[in-house]
């Protein structure tokens, strides 16, 4: 992360949560490029902004991120403030975002659990294939037992964990004959690598979902024009119900308005 601003780190978080970096980064450079400072979002029309998110999804995500600039802007002058407990009462940052800009923009002794770092530790240390479905009070005393005391080790293991479970300790197909704790401290490993716990819990299937239609509507808005408001009305004639609650839950969230035409970003 040399050379990368506090700022850029934090939009790179929330950009990554619940979207895989092949399509995150491609959004982050135009986004840096566009407001590589936090006053310059926080002065960009809402409308651009949700347009330049265009479709990483959640878009929520792109408002409470230039909510976030304007506190910045206002309570810290501008600068990103030093320390968890003022990281997480920006607006949308919550604990793992706090951690991750402590740990890799200011080098601060942080305990940092995303998702490769929960596996990694769930094989090595419980001797488990997969960590728990949700993140768990024993997952986060565990990391908070693992993290090394000493500030400069705490950022390097961090970093370490997170890129071992990127790259070697990966959910499918993990390369144990590659990894430095496979014949010296991996509990999962020296157990003969047991299968996972089945997986019962039915997926609530995407298509067809009130959140498919909020991106079909808000994809249409993002291009304007009255082409996007005739295929909106295309759309509201073949499903009237689900259309009119995706625009309602839409204007409610703050993410487009009503208009003349019938709706547009803010």
């Amino acid at each position: 992360h040399e050379g990368v601003s506090a700022w850029a780190i934090l939009v790179s978080e929330v950009m990554l949560q619940q979207t895989p970096v092949v399509r995150v980064l491609p959004r982050w450079q135009e986004w840096m490029r566009r407001w590589p400072s936090p006053a310059d979002l926080a002065d960009a029309p809402t409308a651009e902004v949700l347009r330049c998110w265009d479709r990483l999804g959640y878009p929520r995500r792109a408002q409470r991120l230039q909510e976030c600039a304007r506190a910045i802007v206002r309570d810290h002058g501008g600068r990103m403030p030093h320390g968890q407990d003022a990281l997480r009462a920006l607006p949308g940052i919550g604990e793992y975002t706090a951690a991750a800009v402590t740990a890799f923009a200011h080098h601060g002794r942080a305990v940092v659990v995303d998702t490769n770092i929960r596996r990694v530790l769930a094989r090595s240390v419980r001797g488990r294939a997969l960590p728990d479905r949700t993140y768990s009070a024993a997952e986060r005393a565990l990391a908070t037992r693992s993290l090394p005391a000493s500030r400069e080790r705490s950022v390097a293991w961090n970093q370490a964990v997170m890129e071992l479970g990127a790259l070697v300790c990966t959910a499918r197909s993990p390369r144990c004959t590659q990894c430095p704790l496979a014949g010296n401290g991996c509990a999962w490993f020296a157990a003969g690598r047991p299968a996972p716990e089945q997986d019962t819990r039915r997926r609530q299937a995407f298509e067809g979902t009130d959140r498919q239609m909020r991106g079909l509507i808000m994809a249409l808005l993002r291009r304007e024009g009255s082409a996007a408001q005739e295929q909106l009305m295309a759309l509201d004639r073949q499903d009237p119900e689900r259309v009119r609650r995706g625009m309602r839950t839409l204007v409610a969230d703050g993410l487009a308005v009503p208009d003349r035409a019938g709706l547009s970003l803010p």
